[in-house]
């Protein structure tokens, strides 16, 4: 029946809505499909407060993903490679997810095998703080790869 509510049981519409006046409280339906109907004696503002505050705290607790993006050509030079490597190492110790891909432009199309080796090197350069979730793969003009961190048990 409710907060406060001694004997609960079946109680007509009238009877109810008396006791939840004389409570100074809101007679709200909880399952309006059961037979008999349930209701129960409540103060609905707090109860509405009660179901905004668990929800918040839900989202909270949420674990929200971030994916950071590290974009190569198929011909990268050594000194950008490793800039690029640094950042990337950075972002999946800060637990985001990286999606690493090498950009084709026009005839660098026939450069696929060297974006590939680029994004495998990427990987096994990675592979202390990350694991490879998709290998490259081509996709139009650009090939993707999907690293995740590594989850580091916490004492």
């Amino acid at each position: 029946m409710g907060d406060n509510i001694e004997n609960p049981g079946i109680y007509k519409l009238s009877e109810a809505l008396k006791i939840a006046d004389e409570l100074d409280l809101d007679l709200v339906e909880i399952s309006p499909k059961a037979d008999p109907p349930v209701c129960r004696v409540i103060d609905y503002q707090k109860f509405l407060y009660n179901q905004k505050k668990k929800q918040k705290e839900m989202k909270a607790k949420a674990v929200k993903v971030i994916v950071k993006e590290i974009r190569f050509g198929p011909n990268t030079d050594e000194h950008d490679y490793n800039f690029k490597l640094k950042h990337s190492r950075k972002f999946l110790e800060e637990g985001a997810k990286l999606k690493a891909f090498v950009f084709f432009k026009g005839r660098s199309i026939l450069y696929k095998e060297k974006g590939e080796i680029l994004l495998l090197r990427l990987a096994q350069d990675l592979e202390d703080v990350g694991k490879v979730e998709q290998l490259p793969k081509l996709e139009g003009k650009r090939m993707t790869m999907f690293l995740t961190p590594k989850v580091i048990k916490k004492k």
